[in-house]
């Protein structure tokens, strides 16, 4: 009877593969919050854990959904100790530094201002996929640990601020231009800057949860066009822009161009395989071909895995890799750091190159072999569709003898480049890209990929 008194369920769209995440007041509310910290806390209970550490973000009803967070931990007979505002990268920080047996951060990452959800590490390791729908059931059935639970509040800014200017390198001052986007990595990068040589300009650096100057996600170019303006009248060598909790990396260079995530990864590969000749480094299926072969051609062994920051960071501890990366602008360093995606430490470790090397950025990204692709194209596709089309393609793919990766979704390898297809973890859609030597080539694959989806009843959005 108590089970069923204490019974919680979510709404289903909310428990994600990496995380769990919704619309504040429709898809996810405190009584949710309050849920995860007893689901959660459980967990931890059962894993002979006693110490939770609990963070948030900027947004406004962030204080709200991680009170309520902390009352169903501590309900488990844990100990939770609140770090406070800051960035994701931070709680991961906090629960890897000192010791604790588990994390979770309240944010609504790169989503709107409306989105909140929770982050979660369990031990040292991420907590998703099959680990969060476990939690949905045991919330279903009230399936709790009790105790009496104590919260303490502990100031960790200063320590990790000075942790990640520790493994800054070079002696070349440079011009900076910062946009954190009114997130939670705002105050962060302000007093990152300080410790650094050079000059650095922040801007949009206050944390506001309505996100007044542009939505918080680096990965769309608009998003950048502020930055883009404050290397120009500053003549900065490069801007760095992040995420709504600053667990993504966007870049531009001095020129105003645009590096997307693999060309980031493709500079910072080469700094850590001339200390670490042939290690292993990771990059998801969205990845150009050129950080592959680039990865190869500098003594690694280059590997292309899942796209998913939890899936990414469970491969590298797993294979012992250094470095790996995503698309999306997620940057993982387990050389000299901890593993986790800080966009905070990727800038860190970016801006050593450059002020060690008397190559530009922009030189760097021109080094870089030329190929054109498409940005990610996103079609509409149910949740119960999605991994179906998926599947359905690479079948008739099989058939027909095609040179094909199988490793998420189906990447096709043909004499122009290559062309993937995926259903996305997190929304109803079916995410595409292509890649060729020339326009040519890239319009052949673009039509045999809308060919291939035609098949399964796809249409291509106009203008595809």
């Amino acid at each position: 009877m108590n089970a069923h008194r204490n019974a919680h369920r979510f709404d289903p769209t909310s428990l994600r593969e990496y995380d769990i995440r919704g619309i504040v007041g429709k898809t996810l509310s405190p009584a949710d919050a309050r849920a995860v910290g007893r689901g959660f806390g459980s967990e931890v209970v059962a894993k002979g854990g006693k110490r939770v550490a609990v963070g948030r973000d900027g947004r406004l009803h962030s204080p709200e959904m991680a009170a309520a967070l902390i009352e169903g931990l501590m309900s488990c007979g844990l100990e939770v100790v609140d770090v406070g505002l800051g960035p994701t990268p931070k709680l991961y920080y906090a629960v890897r530094e000192y010791g604790y047996d588990g994390g979770v951060m309240v944010t609504g990452s790169h989503n709107p201002a409306e989105y909140n959800g929770f982050k979660m590490m369990l031990g040292k390791a991420s907590f998703w996929g099959e680990q969060i729908q476990a939690l949905g059931r045991r919330a279903a059935a009230g399936d709790f640990a009790t105790g009496k639970g104590s919260v303490i509040t502990r100031d960790i800014d200063t320590a990790y601020v000075e942790r990640l200017r520790r493994d800054y390198r070079g002696d070349k001052p440079l011009t900076v231009a910062w946009d954190p986007g009114n997130g939670a990595g705002g105050p962060f990068t302000t007093e990152l800057t300080k410790l650094l040589p050079g000059r650095h300009i922040v801007i949009n650096g206050e944390i506001d949860g309505t996100f007044p100057a542009h939505h918080p996600d680096p990965t769309v170019e608009k998003n950048l066009d502020q930055l883009k303006q404050a290397v120009k009248e500053n003549k900065a060598d490069l801007g760095i822009a992040f995420d709504g909790d600053a667990d993504r990396i966007g870049v531009v260079d001095g020129q105003g161009r645009v590096l997307w995530g693999d060309q980031i990864l493709s500079i910072l590969a080469a700094d850590v395989l001339a200390e670490r000749p042939g290690s292993t480094i990771i990059a998801d299926v969205k990845a150009s071909q050129v950080l592959f072969d680039e990865v190869a051609r500098l003594g690694g062994k280059p590997l292309m895995w899942k796209t998913g920051h939890s899936i990414i960071k469970t491969k590298m501890a797993e294979l012992g890799s250094p470095l790996a990366g995503e698309m999306s602008g997620h940057i993982f360093f387990a050389d000299k750091w901890y593993g986790f995606d800080d966009a905070l430490y990727a800038a860190i470790r970016l801006l050593s190159i450059l002020a060690r090397s008397d190559k530009s950025l922009a030189q760097m990204r021109d080094a870089l072999p030329a190929a054109i692709n498409t940005p990610e194209l996103r079609f509409p596709c149910s949740e119960e569709r999605k991994f179906k089309v998926a599947e359905e393609v690479k079948a008739r793919l099989k058939a027909a003898g095609a040179t094909f990766s199988d490793v998420d979704g189906v990447r096709v390898s043909t004499a122009d480049g290559w062309w993937l297809l995926r259903a996305s973890n997190t929304q109803d859609v079916l995410v595409a890209r292509c890649e060729a030597k020339d326009q040519a080539g890239l319009a052949r694959l673009k039509a045999g990929l809308v060919e291939e989806l035609g098949r399964s009843g796809i249409t291509p959005p106009a203008g595809f």
